[in-house]
């Protein structure tokens, strides 16, 4: 790839009036005929230039999750370390305030914010006070407001459940977990298993003996809820397959169909969510599918650009779909 110096040398100008014409600098003064030596020389060339991001200034970043949830499941932690990798690359200066901090912190000239994370009505309702600028990561707690990226785990969902179909699969069971009202602390119904649910539904396969539900996505309850599983089901009852809320649901789990002695995968397929590292290393390595928290964060960044750059108004959601990672964890149904 060339240089700015090959190109200046090609044409015959300073390598400063190359940098200033191909970075679109209005101040500049050259003839036409040498803008247009520059533009096809550096096209010749192959000369990339170096994007260069505007600087914007006092973005909160709202990062609502407790150690203790980063702890348990490092999806939340990747989104924390790449958000704040590609905004300092892109020149946008983050403040990061956290849940234990109080929403009352947040400085009121703050421009934009991005959130990770569960908010209660009156948090939202300050936020808006401060800035219609808003963009969450992973939720969409107001569509009608703010602007929203996620992971289609309802996709996922369902294309899960359609790659068991095809290995021969009817009996398929759902390990997850519940959501919560963020104001009552009252359990509501995660996505994952609303999509298992209608998915199922809809193919006339749903068995709700089948579900198992805890109150965390955490390895400690993928691996008790297993246990109750196994011995609720027993080996006449239990599915040849299960869907699996999140990869540290899942590694629980086969601890302990493992240590019950449960032939995976040839008697119980097992097909994940997140990719997280150790996914690959557990016995058997995990099919799971991968969510991409770098396309998360980009697409985040470009929202907030597009929100005070571009001075969009209207609210946008991106829903960003998984990629299958398939390892070892997954087989055709012995039953065929």
């Amino acid at each position: 790839m060339a240089t700015l110096r090959e190109i200046a040398e090609q044409v015959g100008v300073s390598i400063a009036t190359v940098s200033r014409v191909l970075n679109q600098d209005p101040q500049i003064s050259v003839n036409e005929e040498t803008r247009r030596a520059i533009f096809e020389t550096a096209d010749q060339f192959h000369y990339k230039k170096k994007k260069i991001y505007p600087i914007i200034s006092n973005v909160a970043f709202l990062y609502w999750i407790s150690q203790e949830e980063e702890l348990n499941d490092i999806y939340f932690k990747s989104i924390r370390v790449e958000l704040e990798k590609q905004a300092k690359a892109q020149n946008i200066g983050l403040v990061r305030y956290e849940k234990k901090d109080g929403i009352k912190t947040v400085a009121e000239d703050t421009a934009a914010f991005l959130a990770v994370g569960r908010f209660q009505k009156e948090e939202l309702a300050y936020l808006n006070s401060i800035t219609p600028c808003g963009i969450f990561i992973d939720t969409s707690p107001d569509e009608s407001r703010y602007d929203c990226v996620r992971p289609n785990l309802h996709s996922m969902v369902y294309q899960i459940i359609d790659y068991l179909l095809q290995l021969g699969h009817r009996r398929i069971g759902f390990l997850g977990g519940c959501d919560y009202d963020p104001d009552t602390g009252e359990k509501t119904e995660d996505i994952r298993q609303e999509a298992f649910r209608d998915c199922m539904r809809k193919r006339g396969l749903l068995q709700e003996k089948y579900i198992f539900l805890a109150d965390h996505f955490t390895v400690r309850d993928g691996y008790r809820l297993a246990m109750r599983a196994i011995d609720k089901l027993g080996a006449d009852e239990m599915p040849t397959a299960f869907c699996v809320a999140s990869d540290p649901f899942a590694i629980g789990a086969l601890q302990a169909f493992n240590e019950r002695g449960w032939a995976i995968p040839q008697r119980v397929s097992f097909f994940s969510i997140n990719d997280i590292g150790i996914a690959q290393y557990v016995s058997p390595p995990l099919t799971t599918f991968h969510i991409d928290t770098e396309l998360l964060c980009s697409t985040a960044l470009q929202l907030l650009h597009e929100r005070l750059l571009q001075k969009r108004t209207a609210a946008k959601c991106v829903y960003i779909n998984g990629k299958v990672m398939m390892r070892k964890s997954c087989a055709p149904c012995p039953e065929k």
